[in-house]
């Protein structure tokens, strides 16, 4: 699924191009309005704004150029990191003369062919010479992700809606194991406040993005030529991960919890959070923030929740010297989300020649391969460590103490 890039609402073959013609009271003088009125100046654009192209194949874009030109301008094209003969397509034509004789106005359109020489990511420029304040070029580019193969590229997008089912999923294996045992003795309190806190954070940022018209053109004018980082899948993830965890957290008050609460260590890291919110909130009131940096900072949280939020649940199981009560299931899918999230990024890696998208961007790899090593944790835990006292405390027997003399459960038996 691509990007959205709010730029993509303006249809290229949709706009109209008008030059109004006035005439000034002394005299009779006409004089265009694209002279006096620069809302009228001509415009450059390229469409779509984004384009895939795969290398030794070829992708057309439009090149469109409207409005009112006063004299003859020729375009050509440059790519952004490149040194000469190094590029990653070649443009066809390499440049296209406008001429907007005899009217001064113009609507032209020309079909521009992309050849895939090398795999890359890169903005394809558009530059009009002579160069005149007359003509607008902001939407003059478009971004180009030159792949190697169509069939990576549907690898990818397997592997991405497999991880996002996987991590979708991954909640409910727990709610079930609570409502079959109608107990959450084992779950880690902790661990279920803090993962409340993180997703809604995620969530929030998400909606802001997705949804947000100013937040988004916010974001548009920090980055120019940029792309809205923010899927449908991503908001429809976080919103479940939302209700799911919620839903958990009310089954805690209707079935068995023993004498477990929330810590106090727990409740100061939410205090903390709680004081970044208020915080940011204040920033944007006194106009020394804007919104899309308070719905960053909520992005923050959800990172440092997704550093902290297992630890609690590792060490109750280390200390109850069992698993009961913490799902398997829940761990695997994760396991399995983790695991797909970062095989994409190798694949894509390879695919587009953009290491630097796993590299230059560790906060994202290094939660997923954090995620991923705690479940490894789990699961050595859940099949390998307590095992034995699992199997003894599913059969409702008391753990013995230590030096005792266990059974290891027959085999077949599932714990």
């Amino acid at each position: 699924m691509k990007h959205w890039n709010a730029k993509d609402a303006k249809n290229l073959q949709e706009e109209s191009s008008t030059a109004t013609t006035t005439t000034a009271s002394n005299g009779g003088t006409s004089t265009t309005s694209a002279q006096t009125n620069p809302t009228n100046q001509a415009h450059l654009q390229i469409g779509p704004q984004d384009a895939t192209v795969i290398v030794g194949q070829m992708q057309n874009v439009t090149l469109r150029l409207h409005g009112t030109l006063s004299e003859r301008v020729i375009v050509n094209f440059t790519q952004t990191n490149v040194t000469a003969g190094n590029e990653y397509v070649k443009v066809i034509p390499s440049s296209i003369e406008f001429d907007p004789i005899p009217s001064n106005v113009i609507d032209r359109s020309e079909r521009v062919s992309l050849v895939g020489l090398r795999a890359g990511i890169f903005d394809l420029l558009a530059h009009a010479f002579p160069a005149s304040d007359l003509i607008d070029q902001s939407q003059a580019f478009v971004r180009v992700t030159v792949a190697k193969s169509w069939k990576l590229i549907t690898l990818s997008s397997t592997i991405g809606w497999a991880y996002f089912l996987a991590w979708t999923w991954s909640f409910w294996p727990q709610i079930w194991e609570n409502r079959t045992r109608a107990s959450v003795v084992g779950l880690s309190f902790d661990y279920l406040a803090l993962n409340l806190v993180g997703h809604t954070m995620y969530a929030a940022f998400n909606c802001a993005l997705f949804w947000n018209g100013s937040v988004q053109e916010e974001y548009l004018r920090r980055n120019p030529r940029g792309l809205i980082p923010v899927l449908v899948n991503d908001v429809a993830f976080s919103l479940h991960a939302v209700f799911a965890t919620t839903l958990i957290i009310v089954q805690c008050f209707f079935y068995e919890r023993g004498q477990q609460k929330v810590s106090y260590t727990a409740r100061a890291l939410m205090v903390v959070f709680g004081l970044v919110v208020f915080i940011s909130a204040v920033l944007v009131a006194t106009g020394t923030y804007q919104w899309l940096d308070f719905f960053y900072d909520l992005s923050f949280i959800k990172l440092a929740v997704t550093l902290v939020k297992y630890i609690p649940q590792a060490v109750l199981n280390y200390r109850r010297k069992s698993t009961v009560g913490w799902s398997i299931g829940n761990v695997l899918l994760d396991f399995t989300g983790g695991s797909f999230s970062m095989l994409q990024m190798l694949v894509n890696g390879y695919n587009y020649d953009d290491w630097d998208s796993i590299f230059g961007d560790g906060a994202k790899f290094g939660l997923g391969f954090f995620s991923v090593l705690f479940d490894v944790l789990f699961i050595v835990q859940h099949y390998v460590l307590y095992r034995n006292s699992n199997y003894i405390e599913l059969r409702g027997e008391n753990y013995p103490g230590p030096g005792s003399v266990t059974t290891a459960p027959p085999n077949g038996v599932s714990t």
